[in-house]
């Protein structure tokens, strides 16, 4: 042993420093278990103990030193952790709070996002457009039905007209009580197609152009030893605008809507405009009929079958 005396260890509290003689004893495991397993003197550990204290400039009494390996042999000093329980569980939720607490937030903010948006802006968006639809089909397209067939029966020259309008209309608010709401569109459909019907205003032209037809005759299918003749016919508006109709095509029985079709006439009519065209190239009585605001159908101004066709 070196004759320098060690300098004074600071005062510890005998507990704190049997503590830290048992916690010393842990941390050289290899020194106490070969010692105790090798049945050496409980003085021999203290002597080996003392030393390592002493490399630290410690000075521990025997008292302290003897405390401190009883204290190891009969596990003071120790943890031991509480048997498993909801209170340990939740002790250690919380204590590992930072590690799963902000995944957890985030969760929980997500969720009350999801819920705010759902339940507070889509459900009531959701609610709001099948009750704007309820209301539309149930007041606002009858609403608009009965608008049209006031326009109808106030400009309408023709008692077809109102007649016409009188029809759709009952049909289409059957339809919208019984929540049919496209058959209720389409009689508002058909009343506004009704009534821009009456509003037109054109005259019924033949062709007169260079390079295009102003007549021509066919041989109909169903009765080959018949001829039917056709005039080359425009709509024009006040402007000389060329309008587009709908015109039924009597070989098909399909609807165009056309800019020039043909119109079928009497042979006899049929060579006046051919004879008109053949003496100076221009067609002087080229305009047969007229349609005015207010009425449904064009007034000819030279025998007509009725007949349409768009292709020829």
């Amino acid at each position: 042993m070196s004759d320098v005396t060690a300098p004074a260890a600071a005062p510890l509290d005998e507990v704190m420093l049997a503590m830290d003689v048992v916690d010393t004893l842990r941390h050289q495991q290899g020194l106490a278990t070969r010692e105790l397993d090798s049945d050496a003197k409980e003085q021999q550990l203290i002597d080996k103990l003392r030393g390592i204290y002493r490399q630290q400039g410690i000075e521990v009494p025997d008292t302290i030193l003897r405390e401190g390996v009883a204290a190891l042999n009969e596990s003071r000093f120790v943890y031991d952790a509480p048997p498993p329980s909801l209170g340990r569980t939740l002790a250690r939720i919380y204590v590992g709070r930072k590690r799963w607490g902000r995944p957890v937030a985030a969760a929980v903010i997500a969720l009350l996002v999801f819920q705010v948006g759902y339940f507070g802006v889509w459900q009531p968006y959701q609610h709001g457009q099948a009750e704007q639809a309820r209301l539309e089909l149930a007041e606002g397209l009858p609403a608009q039905m009965d608008g049209l067939y006031q326009t109808i029966f106030e400009e309408t020259k023709v008692q077809q007209g109102v007649v016409d309008a009188e029809a759709i209309r009952t049909r289409g608010k059957a339809l919208a009580a019984e929540g049919n709401r496209a058959g209720a569109e389409k009689a508002v459909a058909d009343l506004t197609a009704l009534r821009d019907r009456i509003r037109q205003d054109y005259s019924l032209r033949i062709v007169n152009r260079q390079g295009e037809k102003s007549g021509f005759w066919t041989f109909p299918e169903i009765n080959t030893d018949a001829t039917n003749y056709y005039l080359v016919v425009e709509a024009l508006d006040a402007d000389g605008n060329v309008l587009s109709l709908p015109i039924l095509n009597e070989e098909n029985g399909q609807t165009e809507t056309v800019a020039i079709w043909g119109v079928r006439v009497s042979e006899a009519v049929y060579d006046a405009v051919v004879a008109d065209k053949q003496d100076d190239g221009i067609i002087e009585n080229n305009e047969i009929g007229r349609k005015s605001f207010g009425f449904l159908d064009v007034e000819y101004n030279v025998p007509v079958s009725g007949g349409a066709v768009t292709r020829w």
